[in-house]
């Protein structure tokens, strides 16, 4: 199979860790007799400097002819207080393809429980997906205003039923697949989007009888997701919410490192990125941990090639190095064996 990928690598240690996700489909294209050819383009604070545009047209242009995108990290100190921001980028190109599905796998490896800030025997077993809305809610409502010269501040939160409905289908068809546990996250008691969040979550639900679903108020959810992880299958959410749902349950794994994420709308373009930064204070260092980035190409292979058993074998791979006790200077694994980023890149190829 050939697949044509656009690279962005983006700022700080974006290429680096690019560099090593290409690296890994390159062993995956000669292992399962795949051709994956891919065309860097920038974006963010790389893209201001060359073009005074965090995300120019011809990146949009080259996106728009490829199978998928593989995105390293925007933003650094360089480009703060600027009129024009790396994270600018970011949020254009998720609304010019609209990318309304975020996907978040949050699953602890056993080599990496004891890393974790909460006690071992809580992450244990923690394998959840958090599923959030990307392209509306809060962040994408009327601009936001000030008033009363400038003594009060008016944000708006809009959805439509059918961003409400197309984003909970994803949720439902994710945990179909998994172990048909849904959490659906929103405020009824308060806000009049979230009520209606819940109509449609129980409506939809009639059209999948096999997944057992339940509401949880956000709060509680917080809290839940802290004292007992491993109870949550799929989580879906607003965009607001699953944003800051997403950041307090990456820290179970221990490491923002190790974690991949995806991005998708419903025609199958997805753009797949580690949710980390962009780290520029060990850029070009050679010490940044590839992992997150490696399994986001993984989810690649998955989610917009179908390819699950070449996912699965990347998954695998990192899971035996790891388990070794490979690892790079974010992650505390006791005696544990430190790598660079392209010692760490060439043991997960070399497991594959």
């Amino acid at each position: 199979m050939e697949k044509h990928i656009v690279t962005l690598p983006g700022d700080g240690i974006g290429p680096e860790i690019m560099q090593s996700a290409e690296a890994v489909l390159k062993a995956v294209g000669e292992k399962f007799s795949h051709q994956f050819t891919t065309e860097s383009h920038a974006i963010g604070g790389n893209a201001i400097d060359q073009f005074n545009d965090p995300l120019p047209e011809q990146t949009i242009e080259a996106c728009e002819a490829a199978d998928a995108i593989l995105l390293g990290a925007v933003g650094g100190p360089k480009w703060a207080g600027g009129q024009l921001r790396p994270e600018q980028g970011l949020l254009k190109i998720r609304k010019h393809f609209n990318l309304f599905a975020n996907l978040r796998p949050v699953t602890i490896f056993n080599s990496l429980e004891s890393s974790s800030p909460l006690k071992q025997s809580i992450v244990h077993g923690s394998d959840l997906m958090i599923v959030r809305e990307l392209t509306s809610g809060l962040y994408f409502g009327q601009p936001s205003e000030r008033r009363d010269g400038g003594q009060s501040v008016v944000d708006t939160l809009t959805y439509t039923r059918g961003e409400i409905e197309r984003i909970v289908r994803k949720a439902f068809d994710t945990a179909s697949v998994r172990r048909k546990h849904l959490t659906s996250v929103d405020k009824a008691n308060v806000l009049e989007s979230s009520r209606m969040w819940r109509e449609i979550v129980n409506e939809i639900s009639t059209e999948y009888p096999d997944v057992t679903v339940e509401h949880e108020l956000v709060d509680a959810a917080a809290m839940k997701l802290i004292t007992n992880p491993s109870y949550f299958d799929v989580i879906v959410t607003e965009n607001l919410f699953g944003d800051i749902l997403s950041d307090e349950a990456s820290v179970i794994t221990g490491s923002l490192g190790v974690l991949p994420s995806a991005s998708i709308n419903d025609k199958g373009l997805g753009l797949f990125e580690p949710i980390h930064g962009s780290a520029p204070d060990i850029a070009n260092e050679n010490k940044a941990n590839p992992i997150g980035m490696i399994l986001s190409a993984a989810m690649m292979l998955r989610y917009s090639f179908g390819m699950n058993e070449e996912s699965a074998a990347i998954e695998k791979a990192v899971e035996e190095v790891l388990a070794a006790g490979y690892k790079t200077s974010d992650l505390n694994i006791e005696n544990g064996t430190n790598l660079t980023t392209t010692e760490m890149t060439e043991k997960i190829i070399s497991s594959l």
